[in-house]
């Protein structure tokens, strides 16, 4: 009987028992090592061999939750200093207004920023002007800087994708096995930044289309492996999408309202429009997915 799912692994009632005797063989041990051990055990990794020692602890948590074992006591709160970051200072930029044709502007510079000397103004420039603020990303992450003429125009964030995406999940045609090894092979544009002083018809479309065609090289050398899909999400409350539509990005459907955390049926946020952009023809025979 499965007592449990948690992150594609059914975790049944001889599991438990495993796991109750595991704490009591080594009763002095951190919540650390016993995950460890039953990675080991279990021989739970990840598609790169290390063990999923993260994702244990959180399935350990969430047993002691439901009060099907006890863990020992927590021995050790690891500082973390993404808690107490201090917020981007604002840019000391010139904000004079740029309305001249696109053509004009031309060549536009793209420059990958992360962890690079540009890095700190394109997180003040998020933080100042984007709606939602700027965002510590965690995992795979991309930032893109646009300058016009020596002059930033515009910012680009991208990210790991959600594990779970219905509509998305429905387009490209796959199973959990599937979405489970290949997610990595999607990327998310989590933050798209035209600068308000920017006033240029078609710029934004036109990043878009450049983006299209540089990312998965740049995710390459960064990451070891390309991407094949792109996707993204409008709150149509506030937007329509249009410089998506204009790149020739497809409506997948509309996400839930409900959010990775929720625990129930009942939306406890913002109905969103899921858009994607496949990079090859081939993307669904990429991503494992069926036409």
């Amino acid at each position: 009987m499965v007592e449990l799912r948690y992150r594609g692994r059914d975790i049944l009632e001889e599991d438990i028992l495993y796991i109750r005797r595991l704490i009591e063989r080594h009763p002095k041990e951190s919540r650390r090592k016993l995950s460890v051990r039953l990675c080991e055990a279990w021989q739970w990794r990840q598609t790169n061999g290390a063990l999923r020692d993260m994702v244990c602890r959180g399935m350990l948590l969430r047993l002691e939750r439901s009060g099907q074992i006890t863990l020992p006591p927590v021995s050790y709160v690891r500082h973390n200093p993404l808690a107490q970051r201090a917020r981007p200072e604002p840019a000391r930029i010139d904000t004079m207004s740029i309305g001249n044709p696109l053509r004009s502007l031309q060549p536009l510079k793209f420059e990958q920023v992360r962890r690079t000397l540009q890095e700190p103004l394109f997180n003040s420039l998020m933080e100042e002007h984007h709606y939602l603020g700027y965002e510590q990303p965690v995992g795979e992450h991309l930032k893109y800087l646009v300058s016009a003429q020596g002059r930033p125009v515009a910012c680009l964030a991208w990210s790991s994708a959600p594990r779970h995406l219905g509509s998305r999940d429905r387009y490209i045609g796959w199973d959990a096995a599937a979405r489970r090894g290949k997610i990595r092979f999607i990327a998310y544009n989590t933050r798209f930044l035209i600068l308000p002083w920017v006033r240029v018809e078609h710029l934004a479309s036109h990043i878009l289309g450049r983006m299209a065609a540089r990312i998965s090289e740049d995710w390459q050398q960064m990451y070891g492996h390309p991407i094949y899909f792109l996707e993204t999400f409008v709150d149509p409350e506030r937007f329509r999408g249009t410089c998506y539509r204009a790149a020739n990005w497809v409506l997948l459907g509309r996400t839930t309202g409900r959010g990775k955390q929720s625990n129930s049926y009942v939306p406890n946020r913002s109905i969103k429009e899921v858009l994607g952009y496949p990079l090859t023809k081939r993307f669904r025979e990429l991503l494992g997915g069926v036409a």
